[in-house]
């Protein structure tokens, strides 16, 4: 029995290791390609490492401010998405709050109602969207970003489960000592609920720094775009074989922010498992 249990141990670590490399190799590729020059990009054909280490390229996508703003685009998206994180975790974690542990009438109806409406893919709703967002005169602007999406069903609906596993007797015993709803809410639930809060930020921070479609929409001054949208800029200055190696570095760049956030949040992710984290004992 050992031994069946060590070859299955084996056999997966192997098969993750292979998900790694295939993971890990256009990784690497693009890496490198940010540091080849354009005579190797075209002439060399494939080859994993550059012969020649250079950083021209990442000279040229920092020299140029006038087209190609990259530092601004980052900025921009460092802005918009911690600003939209921030009010997600306010915004999810009163409404999951009401929804979990105060009674109304039709609360349960009007939750799965929302949440039913919410498997509706997002496409559907740009035009509607792009409509409201003009009429409020936000249109390249950072509320374009930052506003839609505050109130994302998928992660109120993992607050309300996790509040659902905190002990009710834990409320009573604030009300019975006087404290108001908000009391209870800012007190006693908030404190528990940081785990499934913190991954809900993470995945808020990530969704709006990756958001590419809707901010090609919203956005035509090149000042006022997040990076994601001025990538696709980027393909019209140096794409067509002309400057992979610009191409690549101003991706590269661009992934830096949310791959060191996944670096140092990997314990929050782990935790996210298990719902009930937040309760001890």
């Amino acid at each position: 029995m050992s031994k069946k249990i060590s070859i299955s141990k084996y056999l997966a670590y192997i098969f993750l290791i292979l998900l790694c490399f295939i993971w890990a190799i256009p990784l690497v590729f693009g890496i490198a390609t940010s540091f080849r020059s354009q005579t190797e990009v075209v002439s060399t054909g494939f080859r994993l490492l550059p012969v020649n280490w250079i950083v021209d390229n990442y000279v040229s996508i920092l020299d140029n401010t006038s087209t190609a703003p990259i530092l601004r685009w980052l900025m921009n998206s460092l802005f918009i998405a911690t600003t939209h994180t921030f009010l997600v975790i306010v915004v999810i974690s009163i409404t999951g709050y009401g929804y979990s542990r105060l009674k109304f009438k039709g609360r349960d109806t009007l939750f799965f109602t929302l949440l039913g409406i919410s498997f509706f893919p997002g496409v559907v709703n740009l035009i509607p969207s792009y409509k409201i967002i003009d009429a409020l005169g936000w249109v390249n602007t950072a509320w374009a970003m930052i506003v839609p999406g505050l109130a994302g069903m998928g992660n109120i609906f993992l607050v309300r489960q996790f509040m659902k596993g905190i002990p009710k007797e834990l409320d009573e015993s604030a009300r019975v000592d006087g404290a108001s709803e908000f009391k209870i809410y800012y007190s006693v639930i908030l404190p528990l609920i940081k785990p499934v809060l913190i991954v809900c930020g993470l995945f808020s921070f990530t969704g709006s720094w990756n958001d590419f479609l809707w901010p090609v929409i919203v956005y035509t001054d090149v000042d006022k775009m997040p990076v994601t949208a001025g990538l696709l800029l980027l393909q019209d200055i140096y794409g067509n074989y002309r400057m992979i190696g610009q191409l690549m570095g101003s991706a590269i760049l661009a992934i830096i922010p949310t791959l060191l956030l996944f670096l140092f949040a990997q314990k929050y992710f782990v935790q996210s498992i298990n719902l009930n984290a937040g309760i001890k004992g």
